[in-house]
């Protein structure tokens, strides 16, 4: 006989969709919040780094774009894991603009860019490190608003919401 409780299947697909959304949400964040916010940057004369590129990374090729799509969509997960107990639109947002402006820009500076052998933190230049927070805090935002739409089930559903941990 066993002495422990298995997961309420509702808990564990909420986690799963949670998860899911987090993904789809993080790289559709990319592409609306994070490249439309450098783009109109980019527009204004603020920078000068063009956005929405389909130049080929390396090693496979793969267009930045979509490069950058699909790692959104990994740090979205990311995202929806760490805010999963948030409580209210107004503290997800928040939560998910926060996370998104320190943790994938501390990764970018201190590991990213030395595997790429580019300076580490923008080289210490200002203005391409607060580049650097605002596109992935705008990202955070994006993938915030996506979990907060999506993310949840719909009011009627709510009586099988559980705490998926």
């Amino acid at each position: 006989m066993f002495t422990h409780a298995l997961p309420h299947p509702s808990a564990t697909s909420s986690l799963a969709r949670w998860l899911i959304v987090g993904f789809l949400t993080g790289a559709a964040s990319v592409i609306v919040f994070h490249q439309g916010i450098g783009e109109l940057l980019h527009a204004s004369g603020i920078v000068s780094r063009q956005f929405y590129s389909l130049t080929p990374t390396r090693p496979l090729g793969v267009p930045q774009l979509w490069s950058l799509a699909f790692w959104g969509g990994v740090w979205g997960i990311a995202l929806a894991a760490a805010l999963v107990r948030m409580n209210g639109t107004a503290s997800l947002l928040f939560g998910a603009l926060i996370f998104g402006a320190v943790l994938p820009t501390l990764v970018a500076w201190f590991v990213v860019a030395p595997l790429k052998g580019l300076p580490v933190a923008s080289g210490g230049v200002a203005t391409q490190m607060m580049l650097a927070v605002v596109l992935n805090g705008a990202w955070g935002f994006g993938a915030g608003i996506g979990l907060a739409l999506f993310g949840r089930p719909h009011p009627h559903e709510q009586r099988h919401w559980a705490s998926p941990v």
